[in-house]
C-alpha cells in the first residue's frame, strides 16, 4: 500500500474550497443583481402608476401640410399626440383657439396645453394665475365645444375636469413639462 503525504490532500481540498467560494460567490451576485432588478422594476411601476391623467395610445408624430390637410383622426379630444404641423403655437396665455395640428406639435416638445371650453372668467383668471409662472412648454388657451370645462393634455396623456382643482393642474404641468417626444432622427 502506497503512502500518502498529507501536501496533495490540502491541495485538493484547498482547490475544492476555492472552486466552492467561486460558485457561492457567482450565485450570490446573480442573487443580488435579481433582487435590485426587482427593486428597480417595483419602483419604476410605481411612478408610472402615479402619473396623473389618463395614457393614451401614440399616434405617431406626422406632419401634415395644413390644419386641412386630411390625416388619421385623434384618439382623444383634445388630441394627445397624431398628426401635425411642422411648428409650434408660441408658449403663454391665448385668448383665442389653438388648432389642434398646432398645438399637437407643442406637446411633442414638450409642452402641457390647459384649455377651458366655458364662460367663466373666475376660473380663467386663476389658470392664467397658474400658467403665467411657467415662462416654456405651457399653453393656455380656449376650447370652444369641449366636453369638459377644463382639459390637461401632454403627449399621450389627458386630465379632464369640470371643476379647477389647481393642485392637479399644477401637479400635471410638473410630471410633463419639457418631456421631447421627438423619435430618434424625427423632427
Amino acid at each position: 500500500m502506497a503512502k500518502r503525504d498529507g501536501k496533495g490532500t490540502k491541495t485538493a481540498r484547498r482547490g475544492t474550497m476555492s472552486l466552492l467560494v467561486r460558485r457561492n460567490r457567482s450565485v450570490l451576485l446573480v442573487a443580488c443583481a435579481l433582487v435590485v432588478a426587482v427593486v428597480v422594476g417595483y419602483f419604476a411601476y410605481r411612478a408610472a402608476a402615479d402619473l396623473p391623467g389618463t395614457k393614451m395610445r401614440d399616434l405617431g408624430n406626422l406632419h401634415v401640410a395644413s390644419e386641412t390637410t386630411p390625416h388619421a383622426e385623434y384618439n382623444s379630444d383634445p388630441p394627445t399626440s397624431g398628426p401635425h404641423l411642422p411648428y409650434i403655437a408660441p408658449w403663454g396665455i391665448h385668448t383665442r383657439p389653438v388648432p389642434r395640428e398646432l398645438q399637437v406639435h407643442n406637446l411633442e416638445d414638450g409642452g402641457v396645453v390647459v384649455q377651458y371650453s366655458c364662460d367663466c372668467p373666475d376660473i380663467v383668471e386663476r389658470l392664467r394665475a397658474l400658467v403665467s409662472k411657467y415662462d416654456r412648454h405651457v399653453i393656455l388657451a380656449p376650447y370652444p365645444g369641449m366636453k369638459s370645462r377644463i382639459a390637461l393634455t401632454a403627449w399621450t396623456r389627458i386630465e379632464t375636469m369640470d371643476q379647477l382643482d389647481e393642485g392637479r393642474v399644477k401637479r400635471f404641468i410638473e410630471a410633463y413639462q419639457g418631456i421631447d417626444h421627438h423619435a430618434p432622427g424625427g423632427s
